[in-house]
């Protein structure tokens, strides 16, 4: 990480699910929020291709809250070579008859601090203090690209900035693996999950910095 303070954004939803990978068919969530989950909600409030976003860590502030329900899920993956293929061939893709219904296990009422660095790509020029001030102004305004998500396009969140009261929750767990990163190789054309043993420690999960040097911390 650089020497500089962590930029840091306040989320929150009424509802939550965050994947543990391990899980098939069922969703079970992870009592807190994942690093790719909190890397999309920092992406849907400021993107630029000059920077990647790198988290530091994630502060549980609400109560871990579990709820159960069914969700209407498609069974085929969805993929552009897939849809390509309809197109040519004249067909098309009908999900009433793809449908089935899945369990459900996820979060209710939880909110989250996000601390992060932004790491400038190799082609970028511009000072660091250009895009975290850009960023600082876009929560301060409400401002986002598209609206975030707590884990699910259908679970919306908040945000805004700190007001001072955010304190973590008083909880240490340990979570076993969990997915940090993806690693792209371009030499291969694909990508490699990269996992760590996650800890919540005084309610603050601490995601290490090898991680987005693709190496798995277990």
């Amino acid at each position: 990480m650089n020497d500089l303070p962590p930029l840091e954004v306040k989320v929150w939803g009424e509802l939550a699910c965050f994947t543990r990978p391990e899980m098939k068919v069922e969703r079970v969530s992870y009592p807190v929020m994942t690093p790719a989950a909190a890397r999309g909600v920092l992406e849907a409030i400021f993107w630029k291709p000059e920077f990647e976003w790198r988290i530091r860590e994630i502060w549980i502030l609400k109560p871990i809250r579990y709820f159960s329900i069914l969700r209407n899920e498609i069974n085929t993956k969805q993929s552009h070579r897939t849809a390509q293929g309809w197109i040519e061939a004249g067909g098309g893709y009908f999900a009433d008859e793809d449908r089935t219904q899945r369990h459900t296990l996820a979060l209710r009422d939880v909110a989250y601090v996000i601390r992060a660095d932004i790491k400038l790509r190799p082609h970028a020029d511009a000072d660091p203090a250009k895009y975290r001030d850009q960023f600082r102004r876009r929560v301060s305004r409400g401002q986002c690209m598209h609206r975030p998500y707590l884990g699910c396009r259908e679970f919306g969140a908040d945000f805004s900035d700190l007001d001072g009261s955010e304190i973590p929750l008083d909880l240490t767990d340990n979570l076993g693996l969990m997915l940090g990163e993806m690693h792209y190789e371009k030499e291969e054309g694909r990508a490699s999950p990269i996992f760590f043993e996650a800890k919540i420690e005084n309610g603050i999960l601490r995601v290490p910095e090898s991680i987005y040097q693709g190496v798995s911390v277990q």
